[in-house]
């Protein structure tokens, strides 16, 4: 028997009923194996176990029957008695689990003395339930939810109010980062309002609300991802949504990361409420509570938070070390000072001693320190490694930006012959810094036995430079110039035979005629670049020849279609720091590409962008300038999407991981404010007596723990930010032939950084609120009647 619910668990009946329940479900899996229909059902089965989908799986079943009695009585389907005899042990087993537990029989003792009596407030004013809470709770989410969605999408289109030539839209990161700001701001005020007018926090109605209106939206979501007909009815309405979730190459994690987001806000605006408003009152006065927190728990002490300041930046032996032998210095000293002491005054030497050991010997100071030692090293080292994958992404996106483009404008189908005309308009959009046209299509090089599948780009000298770092990762001895003028290429052989510095040999003669056999356009070969680590595998060098084959364009011979084929000469060779590009391009004249093609025209018109962040929108405006189908136009995210969004995504997942630090460290803040709770609860009825309310006992306590928090942010962020300044200036080299880097890349992104502090300050907040809790819930009588 529960004393407190006075409710009576019959166990026996109770496990019976959850094995014949068990049975039941083992016999409906039988029934949907043998009809082989798991994957119809799987969607069904898991929407009846979330929010509303029992509701609306009931409505469908009453609507199925009438097709079910219409259907010819010969049609059996598979597994039938299987069905009925696993529904009939599932209802069976959960009516045998329900008879287990009853309510308690009424008491056989008379009324108390106090019959009668004005009941105690606190029980007089209690309720069950509070729809009114559970509206503003499940109706908050819901509505933080649509706010989001709504303002991402109407930020992100610029309001529909964009002409066609320009967008008026915001980034796709700056309209999120503003509706989820909004949309957090929404769910709190709700949790606020909520909470105020239950003057509890009401969790019950909190669970109810996030499960039933809550959960919804983000299951949508997940499930359009999953469903085609889902994807084609809603998908181009959310296509700003899912486009950026889709950055973290999987948006289901998105979905459900900002849901927890604002969950956590919707909590946070609960606590927040039943603080404010617990008592009866609105009361956001909160100087006493800080003054009583800061004296209590003496976080902020030079000693601590220097000694804390020397483990996070040394190291914990060097410290520890230092620290013991100032402490038994201090200890030595203390110790001579009290015998000395003694031999005046004894009782004042006992009382000194004393007092010396209750300082060495307190639990909860030493708890306190490891406590914001924990929080510090949790946000260093979160600082430390999103910096340094800060650096890799940046240094990454560098790389792989001046080798491409930031926009790429084609056509869905075939060439563009008309890519002047379109570099007219193109020019016309703001924010287009740079344009060129280009081809590419993958072939294969030839040089003396060496063979390697590349991708030939055809480009326009004298505008390339105004979209590609290329010339400027030239390498001594070529010339990107010299694509135009191939004249102007020694020609040069570093193979066998042949020294770099022998001359060519004389041009054979026809012995008939006189004259020579090589053609005046054979003697002059088109110049092509290629990559420093494409040369090296091919083994040449500039002026070295190397044949092209390509089968775009090929050629009808006497066995068939055979590769066209074609010579060049190596006009230099560049180096961009991404050996997958230095390994797999070589570039030649536009004008040579179309020919070894076969094309009237490039396949792209390469662009350059003021803002690579705003890619996205100029890339939309270009497409808009240029009528829309049957052209096109991708940005980088777009193209680039796989590597990008896999570096997100691990950063992510390396933030979340090293999150759990924080989290061990907000156990310590649990432990160490329940130690402070049993401590002081004397002190807590003392203050209750007084007529401090149950929110003031509250807010002491999330201030002594918020304190910690905020304490072991400042500290991380210090240190953090000391050793990036450290590998920056200092650096930690590393083998540039194989990570393409002298040395570790370092970033510190100013909202990434205050990120780390405010993760660490809410997890800390949040594990200071159940012990707030149960602190605000000592009665005065109970405090003090050991007194």
């Amino acid at each position: 028997m529960n004393a407190e619910r006075q409710t009576v668990y019959r166990w026996s009946l109770i496990w019976s009923g959850a094995l014949v329940a068990l049975v039941g479900a083992v016999l409906l899996g039988l029934a949907i194996t043998r009809a082989d229909a798991w994957a119809r059902v799987a969607g069904t089965l898991g929407l009846s176990t979330l929010s509303w989908g029992g509701l609306l799986q009931a409505l469908n079943a009453l609507g199925m029957q009438s097709m079910q009695s219409a259907l010819p009585s010969a049609v059996k389907p598979v597994g039938t008695e299987y069905v009925i005899a696993g529904a009939a042990a599932w209802l069976a087993g959960w009516g045998v689990i329900a008879s287990g537990i009853r309510r308690a029989p009424a008491s056989s003792e008379g009324p108390s003395p106090a019959a009668g009596a004005t009941l105690y407030p606190r029980l007089a004013q209690y309720r069950d339930f509070y729809w009114s809470t559970l509206g503003a709770y499940g109706g908050g989410v819901l509505l933080a939810e649509l706010v989001l969605i709504l303002l991402q999408t109407f930020l992100s289109s610029g309001g529909g109010s964009a002409s066609a030539g320009e967008s008026s839209g915001l980034a796709p990161t700056v309209a999120f980062a503003v509706s989820l700001i909004v949309a957090s701001l929404v769910a709190f005020a709700c949790g606020f309002v909520g909470a105020s007018r239950a003057r509890r926090v009401a969790m019950p109605e909190a669970t109810i609300g996030v499960i039933y209106l809550g959960l919804p939206v983000p299951i949508l979501l997940t499930l359009m991802e999953q469903l085609p007909d889902l994807q084609l009815s809603l998908g181009y309405r959310l296509r700003e949504v899912t486009y950026l979730a889709d950055m973290l190459g999987r948006p289901v994690i998105g979905y459900w990361l900002v849901f927890s987001l604002l969950v956590l806000m919707l909590v946070l605006g609960i606590n927040t409420g039943f603080i404010a408003a617990g008592s009866g009152r609105l009361d956001l006065r909160v100087g006493f509570e800080l003054f009583v927190a800061r004296r209590h728990v003496g976080v902020f002490r030079p000693s601590l938070l220097l000694g804390t300041l020397a483990v996070l930046m040394f190291g914990i032996v060097p410290p520890l070390i230092v620290y013991g032998i100032i402490r038994a210095v201090e200890a030595a000293v203390e110790r001579t000072r009290i015998r000395a002491l003694g031999l005046k005054d004894p009782l004042a030497a006992a009382s000194a001693l004393n007092n010396l050991k209750l300082r060495e010997q307190s639990p909860t100071m030493m708890m306190t320190a490891l406590s914001v030692g924990g929080v510090g090293v949790g946000v260093m080292a979160l600082i430390i490694v999103l910096s340094v994958m800060s650096g890799f992404e940046e240094d990454l996106q560098k790389k792989i930006l001046g080798a491409h483009s930031h926009v790429v404008v084609s056509k869905y189908a075939g060439q563009l012959p008309e890519y002047k005309r379109l570099m007219g308009q193109i020019a016309k959009v703001p924010g287009v810094q740079g344009q060129t046209p280009s081809i590419d299509n993958p072939v294969m090089v030839l040089a003396d036995d060496e063979v390697q599948g590349i991708v030939l780009k055809g480009i326009d000298p004298e505008t390339v430079g105004s979209v590609l770092d290329l010339r400027q990762n030239m390498q001594p001895g070529g010339n990107l110039d010299h694509l135009e003028q191939p004249q102007k290429i020694a020609p040069r052989r570093t193979m066998f035979g042949k020294q770099p510095d022998e001359p060519e040999e004389e041009e054979a003669e026809d012995p008939i005629i006189g004259k020579s056999t090589t053609s005046a356009s054979d003697k002059v070969l088109p110049g092509i670049i290629l990559g420093r680590e494409l040369a090296a595998i091919l083994r040449v060098v500039v002026g070295d020849r190397v044949n092209v084959i390509s089968p775009q364009g090929a050629e009808l011979g006497p066995a068939g279609l055979i590769p066209k084929s074609r010579a060049f000469r190596v006009a230099g060779i560049f180096y961009s720091g991404m050996y997958e590009y230095d390994a797999k391009f070589a570039y030649i004249l536009l004008a040579e590409a179309q020919k070894l093609f076969g094309t009237d025209g490039p396949s792209g018109i390469e662009l350059k962008v003021a803002d690579v962040d705003d890619a996205r929108r100029i890339s939309q405006a270009v497409s808009r300038e240029l009528g829309g189908y049957p052209y096109r136009s991708r940005d980088w995210g777009e193209i680039h999407r796989n590597i990008f969004s896999a570096l997100r995504l691990e950063k992510l997942v390396m933030g979340i991981i090293l999150s759990i630090i924080i989290v061990v460290a907000a156990g310590l803040i649990v432990a160490t404010v329940i130690m402070l709770v049993l401590e002081k609860r004397k002190e807590i009825a003392v203050l209750k007596a007084l007529g401090v309310s149950d929110g003031g006992i509250v807010k002491i306590f999330l201030a002594e723990g918020l304190q910690i928090g905020v304490a072991g942010g400042l500290l991380g962020l210090l240190s953090g930010l000391a050793w990036c300044y450290f590998i920056l200036k200092v650096g930690i080299k590393l083998d540039p032939s194989v990570y393409y880097i002298p040395a570790l890349p370092v970033k510190i992104e100013p909202v990434q950084t205050a990120l780390a502090v405010v993760i660490a300050v809410l997890v800390t907040y949040l594990a200071s609120i159940y012990p707030a809790l149960k602190a605000s819930s000592v009665e005065p009588v109970e405090g003090l009647k050991a007194e």
